[in-house]
């Protein structure tokens, strides 16, 4: 496992490489001029403000001098300045990534958790009212839009009945403790203030179950089919045969066998919650790379977007490779080459 790791991470500057260049060229052919993020309409029509604004972002050198300037700058650390922030994009990502951070993995686990319990329930109970239910949820969750189930159930919980606080990571009127992860809900732990680590606890909830219901989705029809395909086996007959209870047969048999293809879908949901974040993030005004990743679409902020799919890219692929890693553990049978 050793050696396989170490391969995998030698070859991760060369895929990152490839991110990199793709989301330089992507930016490079895209029809519109990015100056009218940094100068205003009026200031357009000047044509020696133009140039020194060219000139001073860069803008005026050819697109191979450009790119190599841009990855030499990269290996140093500087992911260029934002058009429209003014301030470094790696300043700009490592304020924003661990609300995004936060919510992704809450949304994981909510998403993981509620989708191989309803996988595991509806193939234990085949074809009874609660496999019926518990597709009928996997379904919805699947084919609702995030940015319509997240308007629907803010609209309901929060302004409609007041039962789910409003958007937002904590309340407004809330100071903030002193930042050491990013994370709020660690941040107000170390901090010593349960009750603001409550109140933030409470806001992540509903945009963690938003996005993580469409994973919840995937995943429980995945296990369902999965379990049912592993109970028929031989080996669960004969554990049954020797008098092993049904529990036991489907958590300690049956479901550790249906955990590799699992993780895998849960690895991959990884990288979808963090697209389905931008949608999310911009519903529930939650300060994350999705909606960083939004406001600079917006304002063609190239060096942010370049910034913000590097970040992504660099994700997926440690992803990928936790995921792999995972197999082992999960399955000591597996064998990674």
């Amino acid at each position: 496992m050793t050696r396989y790791i170490l391969r995998r991470l030698a070859a991760m500057p060369f895929l990152i490489l490839g991110v990199v260049t793709l989301a330089f060229l992507l930016t490079a052919v895209t029809k519109g001029d990015p100056l009218t993020a940094i100068i205003s309409d009026r200031q357009m029509n000047n044509p020696e403000v133009v140039a020194a604004a060219r000139a001073k972002w860069g803008l005026d050198r050819s697109l191979p001098e450009r790119y190599l300037i841009y990855v030499g700058n990269l290996l140093q650390g500087d992911m260029g300045t934002s058009f429209i922030t003014r301030r470094p994009v790696a300043q700009d990502v490592l304020y924003r990534l661990p609300a995004t951070m936060e919510l992704v993995i809450a949304a994981l686990i909510v998403g993981s958790s509620m989708g191989i319990t309803l996988g595991v329930l509806a193939a234990a109970f085949r074809n009874t009212v609660v496999d019926h239910v518990a597709r009928l949820f996997a379904l919805i969750g699947s084919s609702i839009p995030v940015f319509w189930m997240g308007l629907a159930l803010l609209y309901v919980f929060s302004v409609k009945w007041g039962i789910m606080p409003g958007p937002g990571r904590v309340d407004p009127r809330a100071a903030l403790p002193p930042s050491v992860t990013g994370f709020l809900t660690i941040d107000t732990l170390l901090a010593g203030h349960l009750r603001l680590f409550l109140d933030a606890l409470w806001h992540l909830l509903l945009p963690a179950f938003v996005l993580g219901w469409a994973v919840a989705g995937t995943i429980s029809r995945l296990v369902r089919a999965n379990m049912l395909e592993v109970l028929s086996r031989e080996f669960i007959l004969t554990a049954r045969a020797k008098g092993a209870g049904e529990r036991r047969v489907i958590l300690r048999h049956a479901l550790r066998n249906t955990l590799v293809p699992t993780l895998t879908v849960i690895g991959y949901s990884f990288a979808y919650l963090l697209t389905g974040a931008v949608l999310t993030e911009t519903i529930f005004s939650w300060p994350g790379m999705g909606s960083y990743a939004v406001e600079a679409a917006r304002g063609l902020d190239f060096p942010a977007i370049i910034g913000v799919t590097i970040v992504g890219g660099v994700i997926f692929l440690i992803t990928n490779l936790i995921t792999d890693v995972a197999y082992v553990v999960a399955n000591p049978r597996v064998r990674l080459g």
